[in-house]
């Protein structure tokens, strides 16, 4: 595993390629978690995370929704794709001055299933989001603390 400076040169040097995941329920709200740590701190963001170095892309989603959602199992198959998008950031996770992020994410579009809804409350990364929360597209769309990054994928 790279260590925080390795990984900032690679931030400074190279764009992130990263699985976003569009978390529905049965009712088309979608599932979004208070960021805490930056890029994007302190707004509203769907799960997601970096796809490693020679890791499948299955193998990515089903880590990346065990540790966001804390749900084992899912597969990519059950999910469709909803198209390549680039974001931009003007910081980085270590708050360095002038590193700009930038993530060519690969969006998909997942409904939880009904048992593992609970009470609405993700089980998975407390340290990447403070709270989880089901918002339907419009509400999410006229809040100013949904990232605009989020936004774009229910226009």
């Amino acid at each position: 595993m790279l260590g925080a400076m390795d990984f900032l040169a690679v931030v400074r040097h190279a764009p992130l390629v990263s699985i976003d995941l569009i978390v529905t329920d049965a009712r088309g709200r979608a599932l979004l978690g208070r960021r805490r740590n930056r890029p994007a701190r302190d707004t509203w963001f769907v799960p997601g995370g970096r796809i490693r170095k020679d890791e499948s892309l299955d193998a990515a989603f089903r880590r990346i929704v065990a540790d966001e959602l804390g749900i084992a199992g899912a597969e990519r198959a059950g999910a469709v794709a909803r198209g390549v998008f680039e974001h931009h950031y003007p910081d980085n996770f270590a708050g360095e001055p002038g590193v700009t992020t930038h993530y060519v994410v690969l969006a998909y579009a997942w409904t939880m299933p009904d048992e593992a809804q609970g009470s609405g409350e993700a089980a998975g990364m407390p340290e990447q989001h403070s709270a989880y929360r089901w918002m339907t597209p419009g509400e999410l769309l006229g809040r100013d603390d949904v990232h605009e990054n989020t936004k774009a994928y229910f226009r």
